[in-house]
């Protein structure tokens, strides 16, 4: 039985034709389940009741189940569970003017780099694209104005190692006649997958990308994310070079300040250098402490301001990202769906 949340907009056109519907109940279905966010057939009052009673019988309605909630200021972590017992997490963050929804993408994942709660848990599976939309359905639903306005893909797992499922979410979140979201509000962050990019730089529409770097050369990066091993630097910046020339998007570079890891000032020049002709964005994250881990610590005040000192010198634009959630294990690294 096809799952309601898994099927695409033309999926949605074949099965209400194959039933001798008109075209136009495809789009009436998807309005109720992405503008409506009506989550039960019974609820799609313009609907026959035959065709309402068919729906239940052929087609699933399934969607994670909300275990907890944890929040903190402005920000809300979210415990799913999923149909087959696996739990994850989800964020959503309140900007005061607008909201981002940072969506899971794994269960799990298997990348184990070094200072992440969520690589510690081993790699699970995939989620379908139904899981991955429900998550985002579901917190939308939750607001008072049924209103989220960014989606970040940067929760659990890596995203771009579930590409054929993040890719068909995505199509789902953009169509006109679905969620409607632009792709300009859709950021997919990537610990550095190197044909992942390459494809996401042919996607047929322009989405923003956001990479992992945390170290600025080979042998630290590799110590710190394994997957260096397998995709080094060189072949990331030719990877992003390529994407660049290809979408005309500027990328965001995320950069994790461990205490006498990757803060010195070195660090930045050899960056600066590594990502000439890129000028990229630079979020600089100071560490935020994962449980049972304790082989790295937050860098110093002081040791954040000579980093940002040297960029300052180097002329390259970045921030400082403001700390939200970590007092509840939802800021970056910290998701591991185990409280």
């Amino acid at each position: 039985m096809p799952d309601a949340l898994s099927l695409d907009y033309e999926g949605w056109r074949n099965l209400i034709e194959t039933w001798g519907e008109p075209k136009f109940r495809a789009d009436q279905i998807c309005q109720w389940i992405y503008s409506h966010k009506a989550f039960s057939y019974d609820l799609m009052s313009n609907l026959s009741k035959d065709l309402r009673a068919k729906l239940n019988e052929n087609v699933s309605m399934t969607l994670p189940i909300l275990i907890k909630t944890a929040s903190s200021g402005g920000t809300i972590k979210y415990l799913w569970q999923l149909m087959d017992g696996a739990r994850i997490e989800s964020v959503l963050l309140n900007h005061g003017g607008h909201k981002t929804a940072c969506i899971s993408t794994q269960v799990g994942c298997p990348l184990g780099c070094a200072f992440c709660a969520t690589g510690s848990m081993g790699f699970k599976r995939n989620l379908s694209s139904g899981e991955i939309l429900g998550q985002f359905l579901l917190m939308e639903s939750m607001q008072p104005d049924k209103a989220v306005n960014n989606i970040v893909f940067m929760g659990m797992g890596e995203p771009l190692l579930n590409e054929d499922n993040l890719f068909k979410a995505i199509r789902t979140l953009n169509h006109a006649k679905m969620r409607n979201l632009g792709a300009r509000h859709i950021t997919i962050s990537t610990s550095g997958i190197v044909p992942g990019i390459e494809d996401l730089a042919d996607f047929e529409v322009p989405l923003r990308l956001s990479v992992s770097l945390h170290a600025s050369n080979d042998e630290l990066r590799s110590r710190l994310m394994p997957i260096n091993k397998k995709y080094p630097l060189q072949r990331l910046v030719d990877a992003l070079k390529f994407y660049k020339k290809r979408t005309g998007e500027r990328i965001t570079i995320e950069y994790i300040l461990i205490a006498n890891i990757n803060d010195e000032p070195k660090y930045a020049y050899e960056m600066a250098a590594l990502l000439n002709g890129l000028e990229p964005y630079i979020n600089l994250i100071p560490y935020n402490p994962v449980k049972n881990n304790k082989k790295f610590k937050r860098s110093t005040d002081g040791a954040i301001k000579k980093f940002c000192a040297a960029l300052t010198e180097l002329k390259i634009e970045f921030e400082v990202r403001r700390e939200r959630g970590s007092d509840i294990a939802a800021a970056c690294g910290q998701l591991a769906a185990d409280y």
